[in-house]
Formats: structure tokens, sequence, C-alpha cells
């Protein structure tokens, strides 16, 4: 989403850094291209203005124009100026007392509300929750079958009383069940329409009056940019909003409305939606958005979605081969399937310090192939238990044979096995240097060295 955002930036940082020093002219140009970055990436222009002026004030000071990397104090500027549109909350859930505690789900037809809310059920059972999910949405037609199925995918139960069509006695139903049947949260997905009624309003404030919600989540697809913003704030102002969870994060939009959701609104936003999946939502981190915008990469996420992806005991026997030289190809295919689980290899590597620079310097502005690691994956499956094991035996006719049924060519094969190779002389170094030592740090130490 915020890959244009991110390119012109570093541009802009890039012209600073070849700058012998730097004058208010000079602040005063980079400004300029910043002030059109952000508005050509949507973020509210009001907001723009107020950001531009601190750092404007920041920038110009004395003490910057005499550092000795003043495009480095520059950057720093602008990245602690993108921090404050955020505010200071953390993403995910305030603490709450509250049990059960209510989650009321509110936002437009079309703004992903069911699947975050089955997301939801099962980030929250991630965390040793036990929620119930509920539709209210009465009106729009199989919206509460989409929910039984979607809660089912996720494995959470669904509240769901045949024959009961009345929004305000389903959510006091729910609540009823979770108290009596020892569940602690309860996600109520509402109705929406195709713009905002004073019908929706009322029968919003009906179901907030019979549940009392610790928490009001506003669900804003974050392609619709501005109109998303003026949404969010009217839902604030005729019933309450404490959070905002931004889906569709992964389109192609230009990411103006995270940028101008707290300033706009005023309320902090709680999760991010980045696909399709029922795991593709997380707790928003202001910190790691911008690394990733100024692209510092966002390593602390990259270790998150491995450890989700991955077992501590997969890990352990993996480190194992490597250290002894008994890496194989049908360990590389299963990296490769670990990285599938992580999500679009775009975003994945998207979060590694300077690729954004790398990419450019190879003329490789188009996106990452993820179809690649599937036809890579289709060779690998096309060879024998025995050739996977020892590459060695592979000879031309097995490339024939292996091109073949894996509808590649020989050439790709040739490849594969020539990169597989160099990965392994590589993983061997690496395993030798892990093994002069006698502590070798894991995923959980580097996070903790992260933070």
């Amino acid at each position: 989403m915020f890959d244009s955002l991110s390119t012109r930036l570093q541009d802009v940082f890039r012209t600073l850094r070849g700058e012998a020093r730097l004058t208010p002219e000079t602040v005063e140009v980079a400004l300029r291209e910043i002030r059109m970055a952000l508005l050509e990436a949507d973020v509210n222009f009001k907001v723009v203005k107020v950001f531009i002026d601190r750092v404007r004030d920041r920038a110009v000071d004395q003490e910057v124009l005499r550092s000795l990397t003043p495009a480095q104090q520059v950057v720093r500027i602008v990245r602690d100026e993108m921090l404050a549109l955020f505010g200071t909350t953390e993403g995910g859930l305030p603490a709450s007392a509250a049990r059960p505690r209510v989650l009321l789900l509110l936002g437009l037809q079309g703004s992903g509300k069911t699947t975050t809310a089955a997301k939801l059920g099962r980030w929250l059972a991630k965390q040793g929750r036990h929620p119930l999910l509920v539709s209210t949405d009465v009106r729009r037609p199989a919206a509460i079958e989409q929910l039984s199925i979607v809660g089912k995918q996720a494995g959470v139960k669904v509240h769901d009383p045949a024959g009961q069509m009345d929004p305000v006695a389903r959510a006091a139903g729910a609540l009823t069940e979770a108290k009596n049947s020892g569940f602690d949260v309860v996600i109520v997905d509402t109705a929406g329409r195709l713009h905002i009624d004073d019908e929706l309003m009322d029968e919003l404030r009906a179901i907030k009056g019979a549940v009392q919600p610790a928490d009001q989540l506003f669900i804003a697809d974050a392609m619709t940019g501005q109109d998303a913003i003026k949404s969010a704030g009217e839902f604030n102002r005729r019933v309450g909003v404490t959070g905002v969870v931004l889906t569709k994060m992964d389109g192609d939009a230009r990411g103006g409305a995270a940028l101008s959701v707290v300033s706009v609104v005023g309320v902090p936003i709680a999760f991010v939606g980045s696909g399709e999946r029922l795991q593709d939502l997380e707790p928003f981190h202001p910190d790691r958005v911008v690394s990733r915008v100024l692209g510092m990469g966002d390593v602390l996420s990259l270790i998150e979605k491995a450890e989700e992806a991955v077992s501590q005991e997969d890990a352990e026997k993996l480190e194992r081969k490597i250290r002894h030289n008994e890496f194989t190809l049908e360990d590389f295919r299963d990296q490769l399937r670990t990285i599938r689980k992580m999500g679009p290899l775009e975003q994945i590597l998207g979060m590694l310090p300077g690729m954004g620079a790398l990419k450019e310097l190879q003329g490789q502005r188009a996106q990452v192939d993820d179809k690649q690691i599937l036809r890579v994956e289709a060779i690998i499956n096309s060879m024998t238990p025995k050739e996977r094991r020892n590459h060695q035996v592979i000879n031309g006719s097995r490339r024939k044979r292996i091109a073949k049924g894996s509808g590649t060519t020989v050439e790709e094969v040739n490849r594969l096995l020539k990169q597989f190779i160099q990965m392994k002389k590589m993983l061997k170094a690496v395993g030798g240097m892990a093994g002069l030592g006698k502590k070798r740090p894991n995923l959980a130490a580097l996070k903790g060295m992260l933070k």
C-alpha cells in the first residue's frame, strides 16, 4: 500500500544526502516534494499542512543545519513527526476488566466487517481468550450464514438462534450465552449500509444499549481513502468509536487513510488487515509502519510471522541439519512452503531493511511473482525421494523427466539445482560459524534485542 509514498520519500532523502550542506532553501525544496508525496498518497490536506509546518520548524534549526549528518537528522525528524500522526496509543485492544468483554463492529456495507469478526475471533483465541461471534445483520441476504461459515473456518463458536431476526435480541442473546457458557469475549457483527442513514444509527444505538460494549471498532476499507475517514468521523459523532480497523491494506490504495485517521477522527488504529486469509490481521504498530514507509524495514514483524509459521521443534531440526551439512531439496521445499505461510512474498521482502533501494538498483519495480515459488515446488515434487535427498544423482535424462513432469523446462531445472548448490554452500559456512559458539541466538532472543 505504501510503496509509492515510500519510493517518493526515499528519493527526497537521497537528494538531501547528495547535498554538501543543508540550507533553508534546500530544506524547502525537500518539503515541497514531501508535501506532494503525501497529498498524492491521499493524506488529508489539513494533516499535511500541520505535518509540513512541524517538520520545517525542526529541520531549519541551526543545530540541524550545522550537523555533520544533516540529511540523517531530517530523516529522523520526518520519522518522529509521522509517528506523532498516529498518537501514542499502541495497537490491539486496551486492557478491560469487563467479562464477557463485548466488541461492537461498526461500518458501512462492503468494508469487511464479517471477515474481520472471524479474524478477530481467531486472533483472540490465539491470545488464550474464548470468543463468541454473533451477527445482527438481518437484512443482507446470507449475512448470518456467512458469519457462520467464516467462524467455523476460524474455529470460533457462532451464536445463531433459529428464527430470531431481531438485531437487538440476537446481540442480547449472545451476551447471555457467553455468561452462561464461559465465553469471555462477544464479537457483534452489525449491519451496514451503502451510506449512513438514521435507521442504521438508531439500530446501532439500541444494540449498544443492550450489550454495553467495551470496544466499538469501526471497520474501514483502506481502499476508499478519505471517504473511509469521513464515515469513521460520522459514526464516532453519532454512535461512538473507540478504535479503527483498516482492512485491505494489501491493496493498491495510497495509504492516506492510515496517516489521517488519528488526526481527523481522534481515535487510534487498533488493527490492520493485510490479506484475505483469516490469519491476515495484526495489531497496528505505528513505529513498524513508519519504518517500512521510510525504507528501514520491519524486522520485528518479520520475526513474529516466522514464529507463527515455524514451530520451535522444526526450527531446531533445521538448525541441526544445517550444522551437519544435511540440508536437502526436501528441506528446501519445506522452507518455501513456510515462506508462503508467512504471506505474499512482496510483503515479506518489504520487511527487510534496504530492500527498496536494492529493487531500485536492480530495476525491479514490478511486484515479486509468488507463482515462481509454486514452480520451484513443482520441480522438486517431480523428483523421486532419492533425488530430493541426494541432488548429485540427477543426471541429464533425469532432468528431462523432471522438467516434463513439472511442466517446466530443463533450463529451469538446471537453474534451481545451481541455486540450491549455492545455497547449500552458504548454509554450510553459516553452520560452521554457528558451531564455533556455545550459544546460538534464537528468534525470541533476537526479537527482545530489537525492541
